[in-house]
């Protein structure tokens, strides 16, 4: 590992903590497309498919930064595991109720209640954001990383679930994300010494965090950039049947995703230059260009190609997301202002994956990769017209290079 990742981990217990959110964050790769493939095996409906991962996805975008804001007053472990114990028994009640041929209205029921998903990236985000708050060049590496850590997860989980689910037994891939994502809460909320001080509601300013104008423009560019990466799922399993190579889709979907880690990985090396609102326009503007050669595809090696293409745009978007989240928004909202981007591309993935099931079930999968393509020239039109409020307001721009003082760190230790 070169040396701005060896600096990163040099603080005890940053690889514990890592490690733990890496496991915890696969049912982020794993539920939703698994979901899609379960359905399609049992029932070969890809309309409810999308319904229910796009219900997956807009109940994540309910609840998640909800979570989020009780894990900024009262702590990750008071609030993580209770959360994940929801989702654990919604997908469990899924899994009982496709198994028995139960209504569609209970699947919807079951899915919805599985919006209690925390975002085990922006809890470990924040950990880093504690211990890195004082060296902007670290912190880069460590948002570079994390954004690694989440393509690895998409490379490695759609394999999973789209492979056991078509290979074992339907049910299989939804199953295994649960169990990840317990085994994730469980080893990151029992590393106490990393964890962010609460922030008692007297340190919170009133509303949420969403109130800053630039995160509103993040969030809306990331409906649209979610809704790429939906539509691009769906699409991507359904072309691959329509080949004849079902299977194939977990491959050509880890194909995307490495190109995103190659990216991520060679980003963290750079000290970038120039604002980072510049180079988030920059990477929302590289996937609206990376969206129109999928609209050429003709069979699966060559959509492999281009979504290798395209995937080399969005880790290092999504570094630059979280280093302006953290300019944007006060210290005590943190979490929830990362949890937001992530709502926002839940929010995008709903909708990408719900049009792109109906296109393909009214026109077939080559007509729903104009579903992405689209979703794609709404996300630099948000980014372009919202581009002059990427700047941190006055009354945060003085909180941003100084560390968590010592009652903080006490606080943290004490929770």
């Amino acid at each position: 590992m070169s040396s701005p990742y060896r600096a990163i981990f040099s603080t005890p217990g940053t690889r514990g903590f890592s490690a733990a959110g890496f496991i915890g964050r696969m049912p982020l790769s794993m539920l939703g497309i698994g979901i899609v493939t379960m359905m399609s095996q049992v029932t070969g409906r890809y309309g409810i498919a999308g319904g229910l991962a796009a219900t997956l996805a807009l109940a994540a975008a309910a609840l998640g930064p909800q979570v989020s804001r009780l894990v900024d007053r009262y702590g990750q472990r008071r609030v993580l595991r209770p959360a994940a114990g929801i989702t654990v028994l919604a997908v469990a009640g899924l899994l009982v109720c496709v198994r028995t041929g139960a209504p569609d209205w209970t699947l919807f029921a079951c899915v919805a209640l599985a919006g209690t998903t925390p975002s085990l990236g922006a809890m470990v985000r924040a950990r880093w954001t504690m211990i890195h708050r004082g060296s902007p060049a670290l912190l880069h590496t460590a948002y570079s990383f994390e954004s690694v850590v989440d393509e690895v997860c998409f490379i490695v989980g759609p394999i999973l679930s789209i492979g056991l689910c078509t290979i074992w037994f339907p049910e299989a891939g939804p199953l295994l994300a649960v169990l990840f994502l317990a085994a994730g809460v469980v080893l990151l909320t029992a590393q106490r010494a990393t964890e962010p001080p609460p922030h008692p509601r007297e340190q919170h300013t009133p509303g949420s965090a969403l109130r800053s104008r630039g995160l509103q423009v993040l969030v809306l560019t990331f409906v649209a950039t979610g809704a790429i990466f939906g539509a691009v799922d769906v699409t991507t399993v359904a072309f691959a049947e329509e080949q004849g190579h079902k299977a194939a889709a977990s491959v050509v979907l880890a194909v995307h995703a490495a190109g995103s880690c190659l990216a991520g990985v060679l980003f963290g090396l750079m000290r970038p230059r120039g604002t980072a609102s510049r180079r988030f326009l920059l990477g929302v503007a590289a996937m609206g260009v990376s969206m129109i050669p999928p609209l050429l595809v003709g069979n699966l090696p060559f959509l492999a190609v281009a979504l290798f293409v395209a995937g080399l745009s969005i880790a290092p978007t999504m570094v630059t997301t979280m280093a302006l989240v953290e300019q944007l928004v006060p210290r005590a909202k943190l979490t929830e202002g990362m949890t937001w981007t992530s709502t926002g591309l839940a929010v995008g993935v709903a909708l990408g994956a719900s049009l792109a099931g109906w296109v393909i079930d009214a026109a077939g999968a080559r007509a729903a990769f104009a579903v992405p393509a689209s979703a794609a020239a709404l996300a630099v039109v948000a980014a372009f017209l919202g581009y002059r409020r990427l700047e941190p307001a006055p009354d945060l721009e003085g909180t941003r290079a100084h560390g968590y003082d010592e009652q903080d760190r006490r606080e943290g230790h004490m929770a």
